[in-house]
């Protein structure tokens, strides 16, 4: 098995801003498997966030070289390498390598019947009145979800939703608020209708959410790795976000998703900022998720050949078997 590393670099449409800081682009990592005239390919998205940078992510991947050479399999895999970006475009890149030399397609490997799901999309930190704009622009849509960021959170939920009165609406405050912005903002955002906060307070301080009411859904997203993090997050959240980034890929994420439903948790699908490559595998776990929230494509100026297609309401359209899987 021969592997191709490529670091690329997707435009934004515009700007992509959360409570941590904005960006104009998507800088990922895709990786290229060849065996006996086939081609695997998997995509991350490294994120400053858990320390990883386009280069740490590709010399992880390097570093494998001579295992990969070898045949290493997706279970070798999940042992030489934690969960993070690097391990994902490997896994990913394996299993749509399986699928090309069975000539058969993911949903046969799963099991799965595969449907078209609707994805929220997303509207970016801005100010109050930006924000009002944009919901007026995709009131089509709908679910919306907002990035927050502590100050002036009531007055862009509030603008949001007089732009776009008919949309569910969900909000993800990306670590950024504290117990006390949550107390105050818990009462209004029930008015408003919001049906779900994802991660309101940081990671390592989130054990008092079990203390408060939960009169709306908590979801955790940084909070939720992999299976290990499940034990710590009953009573603190209602919901996990499974993205394929932060569990390593698809062979994680399958098992999450299973013992998280046994566990009781709803589960939402998320997404790093990538490209229609990202979005494939976490579409396999978006079968049957509660939320969907792979709109990345529809944040970026341009994107790969045979990527999704969404109509105006966000509904996302069966993956292409060129693409992957």
């Amino acid at each position: 098995m021969q592997l191709r590393i490529y670091q690329q670099s997707w435009p934004i449409a515009g700007a992509f801003t959360i409570s941590r800081g904005s960006r104009t682009e998507a800088r990922i990592v895709l990786v290229e498997l060849l065996e006996s005239g086939f081609t695997g390919r998997g995509e991350c998205v490294p994120y400053t966030r858990y320390g990883e940078t386009i280069e740490s992510v590709t010399t992880q991947i390097s570093n494998l070289s001579e295992k990969i050479n070898q045949g290493m399999t997706r279970q070798e895999l999940n042992e030489l390498l934690p969960a993070g970006a690097a391990r994902n475009a490997l896994d990913c890149a394996l299993w749509d390598l399986e699928c090309k030399r069975k000539g058969c397609s993911i949903w046969s490997l799963l099991d799965i019947e595969p449907h078209s799901v609707t994805s929220a999309y997303t509207l970016s930190l801005d100010t109050p009145e930006k924000m009002h704009e944009k919901a007026v622009e995709h009131q089509h849509r709908p679910l919306l979800k907002l990035k927050l960021a502590g100050k002036g959170d009531l007055e862009r939920v509030q603008a949001v939703r007089q732009g776009s009165p008919q949309a569910r609406i969900i909000v993800d405050a990306n670590e950024g608020w504290t117990p006390e912005i949550y107390q105050e903002l818990i009462p209004e955002l029930v008015k408003l209708n919001v049906e779900m906060i994802e991660q309101p307070l940081p990671a390592d301080q989130d054990s008092i959410l079990s203390e408060f009411e939960h009169p709306i859904t908590l979801c955790a997203d940084e909070s939720c790795h992999t299976r290990k993090d499940l034990h710590r997050l009953k009573g603190r959240y209602e919901m996990i976000n499974i993205k394929i980034d932060k569990t390593g890929g698809l062979t994680e994420a399958l098992e999450l998703k299973a013992q998280a439903e046994q566990s009781g948790f709803k589960i939402m699908v998320g997404c790093m900022l990538g490209t229609s490559l990202s979005m494939a595998p976490a579409f396999t776990l978006a079968q049957s998720a509660h939320i969907v929230d792979l709109d990345g494509p529809l944040l970026l100026a341009e994107d790969r050949p045979n990527g999704f297609s969404y109509t105006t309401a966000s509904e996302m359209q069966l993956l292409k078997p060129q693409l992957w899987g």
